[in-house]
């Protein structure tokens, strides 16, 4: 009698979650189209990259190939090649590093230096000539976007390395050229670039431990969810929905990606970029109104 119940249950368990991913599937059309009708009503272009992790069908990708100026989204990429090089031996991510604001350009070998009135993290700047922790850097990098901790781990780890560890995930239209603001550099056409869907599958990669190892994913995916910037995916989410994810910002350009983890298990990535916009502001409403569509989605 028990083994019967059992098969009876586990019999409409299966058809619940199998009736999901129905709904899912058929409202993926509907879906599409909110989020078509939020971007077509600011002036811009865009680009959105989702997937349920674990569900490949439920995703919903537009204009997933179109490269973007990476403003501060490629910094994920040079947090990964940290983390990538600490595992090999090569230093500790324990390990300091000499603070300093006085960095090459790729353009012509000159010399630049950041100005803290752009930079996200001002506290950095009275720590020249000191010394931070590796681990430290990566955490201001990303929860506070730190430009000056982005240099000098850059200078650190070499872009080249950041870019061809970025091919060996796939991950072709990931370029990490090269430092913040190398303005002789960006005067050259020598950008650092992404693309939504690359981004999508690096994350995806990161959400499903298969960076490395899974302590590494774990830590990377911390460093994350204290992400500081709050005001484009997570902005209209319930706080107890949880999110993994680095913004980028700069003139005419707004961008957000990362992990979002539903309370009831279940967890998405989500990607989506902008440039042109006639208003950073629009851009980064737009980018809440899309995350919001998409959450209502999840949890319907």
């Amino acid at each position: 009698m028990k083994s019967f119940v059992l098969i009876i249950l586990l019999f409409f368990i299966g058809n619940e979650v199998n009736g999901q991913n129905k709904i899912h599937t058929s409202d993926l059309s509907a879906l599409k189209e909110k989020l078509e009708k939020e971007i077509n009503s600011v002036r811009g272009t865009f680009a959105v990259a989702f997937r349920e992790i674990n569900n490949n069908e439920n995703q919903i990708v537009i204009n997933g190939d179109e490269v973007f100026h990476a403003a501060s989204t490629m910094k994920t990429p040079v947090m990964v090649e940290v983390f990538k090089q600490s595992l090999s031996g090569r230093f500790s991510i324990e390990d300091s590093l000499l603070i300093k604001n006085e960095f090459k350009s790729i353009a012509d070998e000159s010399t630049f230096s950041l100005d803290v009135k752009d930079d996200g993290d001002d506290k950095i700047y009275s720590l020249i000539g000191q010394k931070r922790k590796i681990y430290d850097l990566v955490y201001d990098m990303i929860t506070v976007s730190s430009n000056l901790a982005t240099n000098i781990l850059i200078e650190f780890v070499g872009p080249s390395n950041i870019y061809q560890t970025m091919r060996d995930f796939g991950l072709e239209r990931i370029k990490v050229l090269r430092g913040v603001e190398d303005i002789k550099a960006y005067e050259l056409g020598l950008n650092n670039t992404v693309t939504a869907i690359d981004l999508m599958k690096l994350y995806e990669l990161i959400a499903m431990k298969k960076i490395f190892n899974e302590k590494v994913c774990n830590e990377m995916i911390m460093i994350l969810l204290n992400q500081k910037f709050k005001d484009k995916i997570p902005k209209y989410l319930p706080e107890n929905v949880k999110v993994a994810h680095k913004t980028g910002s700069i003139s005419k350009v707004e961008h957000d990606g990362g992990i979002i983890f539903l309370p009831d298990g279940r967890k998405y990535v989500l990607v989506i970029l902008s440039k042109n916009l006639d208003s950073n502001e629009n851009g980064k409403e737009t980018i809440a109104k899309i995350s919001k569509h998409i959450y209502d989605y999840m949890i319907e």
